[in-house]
């Protein structure tokens, strides 16, 4: 099912998509499917625009959770060494390095089960309110929040909240089982309400079959709201965690999951997130076509490596890339 009309005008952002539509997209021939995404992106999109964005973990390791592909559980033996949260000056200085390579949102994750109501939020709460007066969109993934923890970080400045589903509900109690679906919408639902920009997304690889990526498709493209921003991670597997022997993905993989999101959240920014470190220029340039117009920069994701500034700079020359502008929806609403 196509969402365009037959005179290339745009339709209305569907929030009603049954899962028989999304499956019929999903298993739409590859290059059938690419075509169709790239046509709804160049539609609601600015084509060769791509939002970069540096993410980093400011609280490392030691968390009480045990998703299964996660080394920074407290319970899994991993390489990953415990860090308490970084000083104010240590995050200020990060962000300008981002600033200086290109990017234009910075994010902040902390590996919390939960916000708790205490001197490190206070903490966080400066370090979003010291990025916020660098001119960059600060995002923050710090577990789960409450209303009032919500509420306290826009106030702060925060620009978006970083929240995924990781799998569809189905699957989600074969990947964690210390906290419920039902949490990680409940905080999506918080965060929302304050009126923080919502990302969420997922992670391709856990395991999961194809109905489970759909199925936790079909669970963003059907809320209230469309997340203004959707990862698409492929899993990168790590040396003690359960999923350490896991298969890699493939690039059409992730092409697949990225176009169909494309044609369901027309709107939405498409993140190509971890395990792009593994992908050839050619392997990206597939996943732009395809919808994805946002990325990760800078050496590490939290815990695992990403490509560096560098090498995404030549990229986006090669490819005739450009970084999306902080703030440019706000722009273009004041504009208009």
């Amino acid at each position: 099912m196509s969402t365009m009309m037959q005179n290339g005008e745009n339709t209305d952002i569907r929030n009603n998509w049954s899962l028989e539509e999304i499956k019929a997209i999903y298993n739409k021939p590859v290059l059938e499917l690419i075509v169709e995404a790239a046509n709804v992106h160049k539609q609601y999109q600015a084509t060769g625009e791509v939002q970069v964005c540096t993410l980093l973990s400011v609280k490392t390791g030691g968390c009480p959770e045990d998703c299964s592909y996660c080394p920074q559980a407290a319970r899994f033996h991993t390489d990953v060494e415990v860090h308490k949260l970084l000083s104010q000056e240590q995050v200020i200085s990060a962000a300008q390095r981002a600033k200086d390579g290109g990017s234009t949102r910075f994010c902040m994750g902390a590996a919390w089960r939960e916000v708790r109501d205490n001197r490190d939020f206070d903490k966080v709460l400066d370090m979003v309110k010291g990025v916020n007066e660098m001119g960059l969109e600060v995002c923050c993934t710090l577990g789960m929040v409450n209303e009032y923890q919500a509420e306290k970080l826009k106030e702060a400045g925060l620009y978006a909240y970083n929240h995924n589903l990781d799998t569809s509900e189905e699957n989600y109690s074969n990947i964690i089982t210390t906290r419920t679906y039902d949490d990680r919408l409940d905080t999506i639902e918080n965060v929302r309400k304050a009126g923080i920009s919502v990302c969420s997304g997922g992670i391709i690889g856990l395991g999961e079959t194809d109905e489970d990526r759909i199925g936790m498709l079909h669970t963003l493209s059907t809320l209230v709201q469309h997340p203004e921003s959707v990862p698409v991670n492929a899993l990168v597997p790590v040396k003690g965690t359960p999923l350490e022997n896991q298969p890699l993905v493939t690039v059409w993989e992730m092409v697949r999951m990225i176009a169909t999101a494309r044609i369901l959240m027309p709107k939405t920014m498409v993140r190509l997130s971890a395990g792009r470190e593994r992908m050839s220029v050619t392997d990206q340039a597939l996943c732009f076509l395809a919808g994805a117009n946002s990325i990760f920069t800078g050496e590490k994701l939290l815990t695992t490596p990403n490509p560096d500034f560098d090498a995404d700079k030549a990229m986006f020359d090669l490819l005739g890339l450009t970084p999306r502008k902080s703030f440019k929806e706000e722009a273009q609403h004041v504009c208009s």
